[in-house]
């Protein structure tokens, strides 16, 4: 089945379609333009077309082969009391988007200048030489630049927008303040849907947004991130088996059921192609059949054919009932065919506006006829450049644009009045099978609820999600262990069984800075765990697909089995190979204090990736803080020692802590003994002399201090041990509250930070 292309005197019906499979009669005019069927009967008092099949019974008659590939029909779930069915969508609903009067400007940075002895003369941008291009808006000042200027249209369900132009001739931002992307307050003029204002909330419903990045999880199948996104997009009130059903029908449409089973894929991994790519990214924002779809550049980067597969799975998408909204970049002869209207900008102004059929009436009438054999939009964008680098500009194609729109024809589209108020027609989309995630069917109004899943369900599938993507990249987990692995057997076969003497003390307390430093540094491979997902998280989140609360604790469930992993394979490794006291309870109490310093690591550099934006930046920052952490724990310099003007740090140290807690857990036991007698001479230069020598010094000093001291006298316990570190202030196990107390903090700050840090809107 082969969409017609509509011309300007005529309601889009979705009847007008080549009948691959019927014997019927086409008619051709003299211009070559596409052929309409002549069977279906015409009403010549209104312009449109008559009593006629509608799109469901269309589609049931008739087959859509294309390239030899078989594009299936657009399917919805229907939401009744006898189950769920797959059945074709009837006509579309009457939804009009309209956009007027759309202004959008940011300030130039001033740059600083210099006298002209340090250069040329510089302009009002603070290059030199480089021309500034000043507005003809004398509403904005000379340091604003306009990107978008009074750009108005209107785009109704049934049919595809298409925004065209050169780059930076302001498409994605046209895309952007339709989509409600723009920061409150920078967006002049109006959008309302049906006649009335759109309002963020709804939007958010009742649309999908779908980036020009294709940003999926690489190890998920095609299936899988599908049925992800049902799970995310899909009211809970369906089944699993009805998720299921919507996604394998969505398979079907977007001609992905070659290519289910099959992984994304990355630089890494083979997945699937380009195309399909895409494609999948579309399906990911279509799942809950949204009534307006906005696509930045949905072409990009693809070959002809998988770039019309791409146009005609939108064109589908668009007869279901939906808006579909998309910028492209230069259309080819075959794309042109499935658009319904299209605009084009060129430095943030409309130069033309209207369907494709019209594009030769209206540049014949600016005095640059296309010649016949000659891509309309080729023409139409080379002339457009062409007039952008001419002493006028494109002013004068502005000026003919304006007064060709206002010489309105009869059954101009843009002239047609909806009948049906914004609640109402959403009212009966819903009820004819558009799964508008979060909004109930509701007597006196459309209810909207921000987010479809309650919050338990959301996290559910967080988790299992994360678990499904990362249980296939084992070799993630194993350099981890492999990195502890080796680091434990490094400390255990230095510090092998390590005495009680008076170097037995210093070579343990060097093993616990080390050990307790380590279990933070390992933790930065988390570091660009939520960098590779920022953008996918904002492109979920924008629309509601989840909360961010809900995301944060499934970040922070889902890394709780691998730390536990760790801590105990560091410990097994460590705690009898070095020595250490306190038996079995003093091996769980490392392992304790071992994990927690994990968890307040991994919290600690999860927090920093939602505010770094960059890897190497982020790693650069946390080992700069980490070393500062080690710095101020009290290993180097005891709390005692350090300047009052940098105590906040020593109690800020995520070292300090774990660091404290283990030197407890060792030296506790205030019978133990660690120096005795002859020992005291032990670092000292007295160290070499003979044991007889060191028996007769003590003889001496126990006569002067009137105190007997042998050889065997315990003269430091680990007590005292305690008390010379400083280690004082708190027991062993509120220094292992505190670090788990930290490592909830980090992850209430990264919750912050995404908050705040991830609206996606353009400033």
């Amino acid at each position: 089945m082969k969409r017609v292309g509509t011309d300007s005197n005529t309601t889009f019906n979705p009847s007008r379609f080549f009948l691959d499979s019927q014997p019927i009669t086409f008619i051709k005019d003299d211009q070559q333009q596409p052929m309409e069927v002549e069977s279906l009967s015409r009403n010549p008092n209104s312009g449109s077309f008559g009593v006629s099949p509608t799109l469901g019974e269309l589609l049931k008659r008739v087959g859509d082969v294309q390239n030899g590939n078989e594009t299936p029909n657009h399917q919805v779930l229907e939401m009744t009391d006898g189950g769920l069915g797959l059945e074709p969508r009837s006509l579309p609903l009457p939804f009009v988007l309209s956009f007027s009067n759309l202004t959008y400007s940011i300030k130039n940075r001033r740059k600083m200048r210099f006298p002209n002895c340090f250069g040329r003369t510089r302009s009002k941008l603070g290059a030199a030489g480089d021309p500034v291009l000043e507005s003809d808006n004398n509403n904005y000042s000379s340091n604003a630049k306009i990107i978008l200027n009074d750009i108005s249209g209107e785009a109704r369900d049934g049919e595809i927008l298409a925004v065209l132009g050169a780059s930076g001739s302001g498409k994605s931002t046209l895309i952007d303040a339709l989509a409600n992307r723009m920061a409150k307050g920078s967006l002049k003029g109006s959008i309302t849907l049906n006649g009335e204002p759109l309002e963020s909330r709804l939007l958010k419903v009742i649309s999908a947004y779908v980036m020009q990045d294709d940003l999926l999880f690489p190890m998920l199948t095609v299936e899988e991130t599908l049925m992800f996104s049902a799970e995310f997009r899909l009211p809970r009130s369906l089944s699993k088996s009805k998720k299921k059903a919507r996604v394998q029908a969505l398979i079907d449409q977007l001609g992905l059921r070659n290519a289910a089973k099959t992984v994304i894929g990355d630089e890494g991994h083979r997945g699937v192609s380009g195309g399909e790519r895409r494609r999948v990214s579309i399906g990911t924002d279509i799942i809950h059949d949204p009534i307006i779809l906005f696509l930045d550049e949905p072409t990009s980067g693809l070959d002809s054919t998988s770039a019309f597969m791409v146009v005609k799975v939108l064109q589908r998408i668009a007869q279901s009932g939906s808006i579909v909204i998309m910028s492209i970049h230069q259309p080819s002869y075959r794309i042109i065919g499935l658009l319904d209207r299209m605009i084009f900008l060129s430095r943030g102004q409309t130069v033309f506006r209207g369907p494709p059929s019209t594009i030769p009436q209206f540049f014949a009438e600016f005095g640059h006829p296309i010649p016949e054999k000659e891509n309309r939009t080729e023409f139409a964008l080379d002339l457009i450049r062409e007039l952008e680098v001419s002493p006028g500009g494109t002013k004068g194609l502005v000026e003919f644009q304006k007064s060709w729109q206002t010489a309105k024809r009869p059954g101009n589209l843009d002239s047609q009045q909806q009948d049906l108020s914004l609640n109402d027609a959403i009212s009966a989309s819903i009820s004819r099978g558009k799964l508008v995630s979060g909004t109930t069917n509701d007597s006196s109004s459309t209810k909207v609820s921000r987010f479809v899943n309650p919050f338990w369900a959301e996290i559910a599938v967080l988790s299992k999600r994360s678990v499904t993507n990362t249980r296939r990249m084992p070799e993630l987990l194993g350099i981890r262990l492999g990195a502890v692995l080796v680091t434990g057997f490094i400390l255990a076969t230095i510090f092998w069984h390590l005495d009680n003497s008076p170097k037995g003390v210093q070579e343990r307390l060097g093993f616990f800075a080390f050990a307790m430093s380590t279990t933070f540094y390992t933790c930065a491979d988390a570091l660009p765990v939520f960098l590779q997902e920022r953008y996918i998280f904002m492109r979920e989140t924008a629309y509601n697909a989840y909360r961010r609360s809900s995301y944060v604790l499934s970040n922070s469930i889902v890394v709780i089995p691998s730390l536990i992993f760790l801590s105990f394979a560091f410990a097994a490794t460590t705690f009898w190979a070095v020595g250490l006291a306190g038996g079995v309870k003093g091996f769980f109490f490392y392992f304790g204090i071992i994990l927690a310093s994990f968890w307040a690591g991994s919290s600690f550099v999860t927090f920093l990736s939602g505010v770094v934006s960059h890897v190497m930046l982020g790693y650069t920052v946390v080992v700069a803080i980490l070393a500062y952490f080690l710095l101020f724990s009290g290993f180097f310099i005891n709390r005692d020692r350090i300047p009052d003007y940098w105590l906040w740090f020593h109690y800020m140290s995520l070292v300090k802590y774990p660091y404290e807690g283990v030197l407890q857990n060792e030296f506790q036991d205030p019978t133990k003994c660690f120096v005795r007698g002859v020992q005291m001479f032990d670092n000292t230069p007295l160290e070499v002399a003979p044991t007889a020598t060191k028996v007769m010094l003590l003889q001496s000093l126990s006569s002067t201090l009137g105190i007997n001291i042998t050889s065997t006298t315990c003269v430091t316990t680990g007590t005292d041990i305690l008390i010379k570190q400083g280690v004082t202030d708190l027991s062993k196990w509120n220094c292992l509250w505190v670090t788990i107390a930290w490592g909830f903090f980090f992850r209430i700050l990264f919750y912050f930070a995404l908050l705040l840090g991830s609206k996606n809107k353009r400033k």
